[in-house]
């Protein structure tokens, strides 16, 4: 009968060194190993060159590497890149790389599919097929950080989870994953330079707050007025802004952090002025910055981009009220690498 082989980053550096020594050999292998799984990101056993090859032998007898791999790459006319990223089990996720003049950030998927049904999102269209794995995740990053360094010659300095996925659905393995990233063993990357990007769940928002995460937390907000939010994020009826307010509250109280609110503005949806008057409400809640983004057509013609000035009117009464705005233009859009364009068109 054949053996199923265990999947090995599944298994802590503790366990590793456990089975060295269960197979009587030095616990000092079990870390050797780890290094090469998390640090050097090893695909397989053999690039393992201080391991003898008994030992390596030994590892592919008992284990497999399921590491991820870039299946297509497309480069946008202004430099983004957008990886289709083929899993050990033949599903897809895709995951972008952005770079500016100043930095590169990686948005990376955390889900096949999505568990929420906002309209106005490709990846939404999926259903959901699975929780991405920790090493999944941090695969995602490794690939995005080597594009960086050989196509902008700078390491990968910045993380958002804004890809495939609702993260707080994946909690546990979410922050499995960053765990691992900003960890010494791990790719050492700073918590401050991670971004977690929630539609809206308060339980998961309030658990974030207990857990003490030093990560950053976005909400994709777009409208402050539940009637609106709920046609455009039917999840909203479940998890009303009263009780997103009130995990704000929490996660505020408990970290001292601000919150970014993603909002995007659409004709004749939520281009009003009571629309504008709702969000510089909502956002005197707690410390916190706007980051207005441009939408991104999925094909069906039922959200239009608003006017410009209504942009414009938006802006200026936040920073009437002394309330940070950042206007965003999206990038990749050629490659449909655009915020709520993954999975549009991926195959």
């Amino acid at each position: 009968m054949k053996v199923q082989k265990k999947d090995i980053r599944a298994l802590s550096k503790q366990e590793l060194q456990d089975f060295f020594v269960a197979q009587g050999e030095k616990s000092f292998r079990g870390t050797q190993v780890y290094e090469w799984l998390w640090s050097k990101a090893a695909h397989n056993f053999a690039e393992m060159t201080n391991l003898s090859k008994t030992t390596r032998r030994m590892l592919e007898d008992n284990f497999v590497i399921n590491h991820v791999r870039v299946d297509k790459m497309q480069r946008s006319k202004d430099g983004t890149i957008k990886n289709a990223v083929k899993l050990h089990d033949g599903l897809t996720v895709e995951s972008v790389l952005i770079p500016t003049y100043s930095r590169t950030t990686a948005c990376v998927s955390s889900q096949v599919g999505c568990s929420l049904d906002c309209k106005f999102c490709a990846t939404a269209r999926l259903k959901r097929m699975r929780n991405l794995n920790p090493d999944e995740i941090y695969d995602q990053v490794v690939a995005i950080d080597q594009e960086s360094r050989l196509y902008n010659n700078i390491p990968l300095s910045n993380i958002v989870f804004m890809g495939m996925g609702e993260p707080l659905m994946n909690y546990k393995n979410v922050l499995k994953a960053i765990d691992k990233i900003t960890s010494s063993e791990g790719l050492g990357m700073s918590p401050r330079r991670i971004t977690v990007s929630t539609s809206g769940v308060p339980k998961m928002i309030k658990k974030l707050a207990d857990d003490e995460v030093k990560f950053n937390l976005a909400l994709s907000l777009h409208s402050a007025i539940d009637e609106v939010r709920s046609r455009i994020m039917p999840f909203n009826t479940t998890f009303p802004l009263a009780d997103v307010k009130e995990a704000l509250l929490y996660w505020h109280q408990k970290t001292k952090k601000r919150v970014t609110y993603e909002y995007i503005i659409w004709k004749d949806i939520n281009d009003k002025k009571e629309d504008i008057n709702a969000l510089v409400k909502f956002c005197k809640l707690i410390p916190c910055k706007v980051n207005i983004i441009e939408y991104n057509p999925i094909d069906d013609g039922m959200f239009q981009q608003a006017d410009e000035r209504v942009t414009n009117a938006y802006q200026n009464a936040l920073e009437r009220n002394h309330i940070t705005v950042t206007v965003r233009k999206s990038r990749g859009k050629d490659i449909d690498a655009a915020c709520g364009q993954l999975a549009n068109k991926s195959s």
